[in-house]
């Protein structure tokens, strides 16, 4: 019954979303993002207790971020249900920086892994990558109801963004690796026992290390990629950063555990830089008990 729930209220949003102009949409969103925030008090309590311990400030500016968060994830669940009908427009609201660092990682042959996180909309992301022309393939995002799972492939392969898998899909991102492709990958995600831990915001955190090995064994550079909301709430610069380079002294991938942390570096520097584009609700740090 709380599928249907979800999933009705998820296809009438939808319906509403696609009748409005681009700034009502958006404008929605994020009322919708902050009526969660004031309705999800235990959520909120435990997101802006890791804001205050991570970014060592108070709980009034804590709960500033943390609101903040609610607002642009969701605008930037308006701006994915509206993809397919927004693919022409990506170039007038999506301003690209650094788009050379990934094609120059490209043409040396080996596929390339975009390293991102849940930061600012994600998903719009992937999709400007496509509408640049390169092949980008991104991790299956597997939900609670596989009608919501059905619903994030359609929505991306309308941009040309391919799923691979339902979760983490090993054989398909090598796949897509060998045949000279782009794999997106989210690394801010709590890896459990199947991670290595190193810091993560200054705190140690499980992270996978499935896209270190992968990028050591085929040769795949690491690209860095932040999605940043303008103060408008509707344009975004999309900065791709240069490939990653030497990791505890070695080159990227050949120290598993060095190379985990370098990629927590270089997410948690932009966290740092914008905390309200992160998703501060998901419990980053829940099998280390380092943070709340």
């Amino acid at each position: 019954m709380e599928r249907d729930l979800t999933w009705n209220a998820l296809s009438m949003v939808r319906k509403i979303l696609e009748m409005l102009p681009w700034r009502g949409a958006l404008a929605l969103g994020g009322a919708l993002g902050g009526l969660v925030w004031a309705l999800d008090k235990r959520r909120v309590d435990g997101a802006e207790a890791r804001c205050v311990r991570a970014l060592g400030v108070g709980v009034t500016r804590a709960r500033r971020v943390v609101r903040g968060s609610y607002t642009n994830l969701g605008r930037s669940v308006a701006e994915f249900l509206l993809l397919p009908g927004m693919r022409r427009d990506l170039e007038r609201r999506v301003t690209v920086h650094g788009e050379e660092h990934l094609r120059r990682a490209l043409e040396e042959g080996h596929g390339v892994i975009l390293l991102t996180a849940h930061f600012g909309s994600w998903e719009l992301a992937a999709a400007t990558v496509a509408a640049l022309g390169f092949p980008i393939n991104a991790i299956g995002a597997e939900q609670r109801d596989p009608r919501i799972t059905e619903l994030v492939a359609t929505l991306r392969e309308a941009v040309g963004v391919r799923t691979i898998g339902k979760g983490f899909d090993l054989k398909g991102a090598l796949r897509c690796l060998r045949r000279g492709e782009i794999l997106g990958v989210l690394l801010d995600q709590d890896a459990r026992s199947a991670g290595v831990v190193v810091p993560f915001l200054g705190y140690a955190a499980s992270t996978p290390y499935g896209p270190v090995k992968m990028a050591a064994k085929l040769g795949a550079r690491v690209v860095p990629l932040f999605m940043v909301r303008r103060q408008d709430g509707q344009h975004h610069d999309l900065f791709l950063l240069p490939p990653l380079g030497e990791a505890g002294g070695k080159p990227f991938g050949e120290d598993e555990v060095a190379s985990a942390a370098l990629c927590n570096e270089v997410l948690s520097a932009w966290i740092r830089r914008h905390p309200d584009h992160w998703m501060w609700l998901y419990p980053r740090w829940a099998s280390t008990k380092a943070l709340p």
